[in-house]
C-alpha cells in the first residue's frame, strides 16, 4: 500500500505536485493551493492510502520537487 500526505496549510502554490503527479493532485481555484485528490483530511494532514503501486514513482517525484517538503510518502 502506497501512502500519501499533503500538509496542505503550508503550500506555497508552485504547482510542481501537479507537474509530477497529475493523476494524484490539482491546484485548487479557491486558495491556489495543491489539493491531494481522493484523500481524506485529518487535522491538516490530506492523506491517500492506495494499493495501486504504479503511483509511487510519480508521487516520490512530486515530493522531491517540492520547495517546502509538505508532501509524505510511504510504502506499508
Amino acid at each position: 500500500m502506497v501512502v500519501v500526505t499533503l500538509q496542505r496549510a503550508k503550500c506555497i502554490g508552485c504547482n510542481y505536485c501537479v507537474e509530477m503527479a497529475p493523476a494524484l493532485f490539482q491546484m485548487s481555484k479557491k486558495d491556489g493551493k495543491s489539493v491531494l485528490l481522493q484523500s481524506q483530511n485529518a487535522k491538516g494532514f490530506f492523506t491517500l492510502k492506495s494499493h495501486d503501486p504504479s503511483i509511487f514513482e510519480s508521487c516520490e517525484l512530486a515530493s522531491k520537487a517540492c520547495p517546502v517538503k509538505i508532501i509524505s510518502l510511504k510504502m506499508i
